[in-house]
């Protein structure tokens, strides 16, 4: 593998990748245990997720370099364009071509679930819009919104909401209030990936003016912060199974409770220097919890 495809791989950050698809797998096995499932839907969905999530995440590379939040004082893994890898104007490129291949992605998915109906072809459309819009202008552009401390709304929405709703409407045509409960799951462990995140680059984003809800509130309420985030995401996936109980399978995600304690724990006590190991721990047991409960649901 060439040195550039490795800087190139490096920062895409495939390992957020995993937290991306967890509102996908989510919204699948929920339209899975209601016998509605596709499996070229899923393809397209997972496919288009994972290009917004890259989009994303370069995006991010490019607005944090040019806005000033990647500096020598920042704690984690050095990013592409700051280290000077990669060129700001080849990185704006990459996010141009990533927008295109997320539309292209987009519209093949939306014609796949939808055919010719034009109005949900066009309401879908202008969600995805907006999640492109949403995932540029996190840190780029005159008013980056994660900079005023609104990426965890964000997060919460996209991730959560729109990623498991949005999905699962798209195998089955329906709306259930019942899954706002999924929903919130895999939005407000999302959000403690993020938060984790900031923990970790909380004293690099005060210097650079990026006032991201740890550097609002600080490093104490932060992690009590993230106990809430981890708290309502497992009790709103429990009170679901509850509220639709056929068997006991359907509570295997318990198991996950080991390893959310331990996120937890770090979070409250581990100095914000050593917490990068646990953005991918966190991103992972999202995953493994959305996996226990699909399996669970349809065992």
């Amino acid at each position: 593998m060439s040195n550039s495809v490795k800087i190139w791989l490096s920062a895409f950050r495939l390992r957020t990748l995993p937290l991306a698809l967890s509102s996908i797998a989510m919204g699948g096995f929920l339209a899975a245990a209601d016998g509605k499932f596709n499996g070229l839907i899923f393809f397209l969905c997972c496919l288009t997720t994972i290009l917004l999530q890259i989009l994303s995440n370069l995006a991010n590379d490019y607005g944090d370099s040019i806005n000033g939040a990647d500096h020598d004082g920042r704690k984690g893994p050095m990013r592409a364009v700051q280290s000077g890898a990669i060129s700001a104007q080849a990185m704006k490129r990459a996010v141009i071509l990533f927008v295109i291949l997320c539309l292209m992605s987009g519209i093949s998915l939306l014609l796949v679930s939808f055919g010719v109906n034009y109005q949900l072809l066009l309401v879908f459309l202008g969600l995805g819009v907006f999640s492109i819009i949403a995932a540029i202008a996190y840190t780029v552009g005159k008013r980056p919104y994660g900079y005023a401390g609104l990426g965890d709304i964000s997060v919460l929405i996209f991730f959560g909401l729109v990623g498991v709703m949005g999905s699962n409407y798209l195998f089955t045509k329906t709306f259930s209030l019942q899954l706002i409960l999924p929903a919130l799951t895999c939005g407000l462990f999302s959000v403690g990936v993020l938060n984790i995140n900031n923990v970790r680059d909380i004293e690099s984003d005060k210097k650079a003016g990026k006032n991201s809800i740890p550097v609002r509130i600080g490093k104490n309420k932060a992690a009590i912060y993230h106990w809430f985030l981890l708290i309502g995401g497992f009790a709103s996936t429990l009170i679901y199974s509850i509220l639709n109980y056929h068997t006991i399978f359907q509570f295997l995600f318990l198991i996950t409770i080991p390893l959310l304690v331990k996120i937890g724990n770090a979070v409250s006590k581990k100095p914000s220097t050593e917490l990068d190991p646990y953005l991918k721990q966190m991103a992972l047991s999202t995953l493994l919890f959305v996996v226990l409960f699909g399996v669970g649901s349809l065992l």
